[in-house]
């Protein structure tokens, strides 16, 4: 994967960021620059602060110390599905339009035709199989076609064609100019990643794309 330009704009930076939870140290001094039409992934091992680094970026929980800047319209979509059980995805689409205030729901349509499962619109989430869910889950978080966006595992519980149609998807974001930001454990994902940010000992350090 060519990276973008060194010219572009930056999307999305966090300086000195620090998190600890009681006395527990999380994050101690990260600083990150991301730039537009990047598509960059979040590694380390487990309990390394990669989820609290993601719901940090997009304010949904707040550093000790440290600030993030962030450049046009963001999303967040989390590891763990958020939805409703009693509604459909349908239902949950039309919410999050009054939410979006989009117009009509044709990118969203887009995505769950990608994500091949249309089929299951109109059944209740508490039915749907661990993937669907997740599908779902990203498809709430891109409709908006946001500028950045930050997924926690998004393909987790997805079979090799979805794993393959969210890569697809990825890369027409990264050639429409926006940027996306995944975290992983899975080694083969690198290759499809312009810069690889490995967290380990509660910093942030770039393995891959320092030649940018």
């Amino acid at each position: 994967m060519t990276a973008p330009p060194t010219s572009a704009a930056t999307a999305l930076s966090a300086q000195d960021v620090h998190k600890a939870y009681g006395k527990h140290v999380v994050l101690a001094g990260v600083d990150l620059t991301i730039r537009s039409g990047e598509t960059v992934g979040v590694v380390g091992e487990n309990g390394a602060g990669k989820s609290t680094l993601l719901r940090i970026l997009c304010g949904d929980l707040r550093p000790d110390k440290g600030s993030v800047v962030i450049d046009g319209t963001l999303s967040h979509c989390p590891q763990h599905p958020v939805l409703n059980n009693a509604l459909t995805p349908f239902q949950h689409l039309n919410l999050f339009q009054e939410a979006f205030r989009l117009r009509n729901l044709d990118h969203a349509h887009e995505l769950i035709d990608r994500l091949a499962f249309a089929d299951h619109l109109h059944r209740p989430v508490k039915v749907l199989s661990g993937g669907t869910r997740q599908k779902l889950n990203l498809v709430l978080a891109l409709m908006h076609d946001p500028d950045v966006a930050l997924l926690d595992e998004p393909y987790q519980g997805f079979d090799w064609q979805t794993y393959l149609a969210f890569w697809d998807l990825a890369a027409a974001r990264r050639a429409a100019g926006r940027t996306t930001v995944v975290i992983s454990h899975l080694a083969y994902d690198i290759d499809r990643l312009d810069s690889v940010i490995q967290l380990t000992g509660k910093v942030a350090v770039l393995t891959k794309g320092a030649d940018r």
